[in-house]
């Protein structure tokens, strides 16, 4: 990972969801692009695996306004601000990513506008969304920090940036990554913590080995200074991950991810 090149970071993040679908394997069974498959990806990522993101993401809150998705995915947030009322635009580097969102919003009766893009190269003109907004992608693109300047110059003045990153500083990252893999497994005797995510972060049967990398809160602060008021969430801890038992309470789960979860999600305004 080291000496690769930008060019074949993102050629394998394009190989890596353009075989596997972020999300796909929650369908059930269902074939990608049917109401049935959509459905249950979306019960799975709401009611199962983050509740917390119906409030966090605040996905009923742009009403009226312009909303960029940057790395759209297969479209489950992106429908969520539709039927907000956001008037939405949903960009993924992976062509059949933009397919199957297309599809979604054709199957839900939903509008909006889709295109093939590069994050740290956004197709548009200055000043032209009033919310960006990026879930689990731009920790993906090889300048993380270019990305997020795009999505500065994009958002009109008093617009709201709405970006998760991995979380460093999280239970997951220091028990599974280290511990477990790096450490016990004995993967940090030969590989970076940026490989060992690269492996066993995102779900692949192709072995893409997409760049993954992970940020402290401090870290995702310092780069989003540019913007005015911001504020750091964290979420994202599952008993499943940690092997937590039944007998630990769900309140006490919910309070471990809002301090050590795997997800840091920034709210700035421009």
């Amino acid at each position: 990972m080291r000496s690769t090149t930008a060019t074949e970071i993102k050629r394998r993040t394009r190989e890596q969801w353009g075989n596997d679908p972020c999300g796909a394997i929650y369908g059930d069974g269902h074939s990608i692009g049917t109401r049935e498959f959509f459905d249950r990806v979306e019960a799975h990522r709401y009611d199962v695996y983050a509740p917390w993101m119906r409030d966090v993401m605040e996905f009923e809150g742009f009403a009226g306004g312009e909303l960029l998705e940057v790395g759209c995915g297969m479209g489950s947030d992106l429908v969520q601000f539709a039927r907000g009322g956001s008037h939405v635009t949903g960009l993924d580097y992976t062509p059949r990513s933009v397919e199957i969102t297309r599809r979604r919003f054709d199957v839900y009766g939903l509008a909006g506008r889709f295109l093939v893009g590069d994050a740290e190269n956004l197709p548009f003109e200055d000043a032209s969304f009033d919310v960006v907004y990026s879930n689990g992608v731009l920790h993906h693109t090889p300048d993380t920090q270019r990305a997020i300047d795009e999505v500065y110059r994009v958002l009109r003045p008093g617009g709201t940036a709405k970006i998760m990153l991995y979380h460093r500083s999280s239970l997951y990252y220091w028990f599974v990554i280290i511990l477990r893999f790096g450490l016990l497994g004995g993967e940090l005797a030969r590989s970076t913590p940026e490989e060992i995510m690269s492996r066993y972060v995102e779900y692949s049967e192709t072995g893409a080995l997409p760049l993954v990398r992970a940020y402290t809160r401090a870290e995702v602060d310092r780069m989003f200074g540019r913007f005015g008021e911001r504020r750091t969430d964290v979420r994202q801890l599952t008993r499943d991950e940690l092997h937590l038992p039944g007998v630990v309470p769900d309140r006490v789960v919910d309070a471990l991810g809002e301090r050590w979860g795997w997800n840091v999600v920034m709210t700035a305004k421009k």
